[in-house]
């Protein structure tokens, strides 16, 4: 009789483990397919009810929903992701939550953060190369930056003399003068330093006046 018992309890709890798995491998589907069609929002949901309703923890669980809430305009839920799966064993995978990241601090202009994520990306995995494209161009517009800044700093105040050329090679630009307003401010920039304060002014001239010669 005991046996009895044991083939009944057995044969009732088969089955309810393969409809386990196949909820949750529909589930896992149902994720793949709202993410690939780009319906973020749905990703979302869809991913969440493998970690709450299936318990599936995983890096690669939280870098897609980091990817999902990162296309859907949530870029602190994505971060949040992001975050977590840069602990993963999987150093690729890692690498490409690090650059993610990197591009979330870059996009709310938290220069450095966004320097030392993708830094981090290529220390996980040197072979990242959107990873290294992304920190090579952004160190060198923050060096680029850094010298404008100091380059600001550095100029003098203009002089009277230097500001009645600068209104004077102004009225020549209303008229098109390009050329004849260069000169003035080449000619007074020779007679008065301070007419530097306005270099960037003499250098647009010069781009256009090439342009026009051309």
């Amino acid at each position: 009789m005991s046996w009895s018992k044991s083939t009944i309890a057995l044969l009732l709890i088969i089955p309810a483990s393969w409809t386990q798995v196949s909820r949750q491998n529909e589930a896992i589907e149902k994720a793949e397919k709202s993410y690939a069609e780009a319906r973020y929002e749905e990703s979302i949901a869809d991913h969440m009810v493998l970690l709450n309703e299936f318990a599936i923890t995983s890096p690669y669980l939280d870098f897609n929903l980091g990817l999902s809430h990162h296309h859907a305009n949530q870029p602190d839920e994505a971060a949040s992701f992001y975050d977590k799966t840069t602990v993963s064993t999987d150093k690729k995978l890692s690498s490409f939550a690090f650059n993610q990241g990197g591009i979330l601090m870059g996009n709310k202009k938290e220069y450095q953060a966004a320097l030392s994520k993708f830094q981090s990306a290529l220390i996980k995995d040197p072979t990242n190369d959107e990873a290294r494209y992304n920190y090579e161009l952004l160190a060198r517009w923050l060096q680029r930056d850094e010298e404008r800044k100091q380059q600001e700093n550095n100029r003098p105040e203009p002089s009277e003399f230097a500001k009645r050329k600068k209104a004077e090679a102004d009225r020549m630009v209303e008229q098109f003068r390009f050329a004849e307003a260069l000169k003035v401010m080449e000619d007074a920039l020779a007679q008065d330093e301070t007419v530097a304060a306005y270099q960037d002014f003499i250098t647009n001239l010069k781009e256009v006046v090439e342009i026009n010669e051309k």
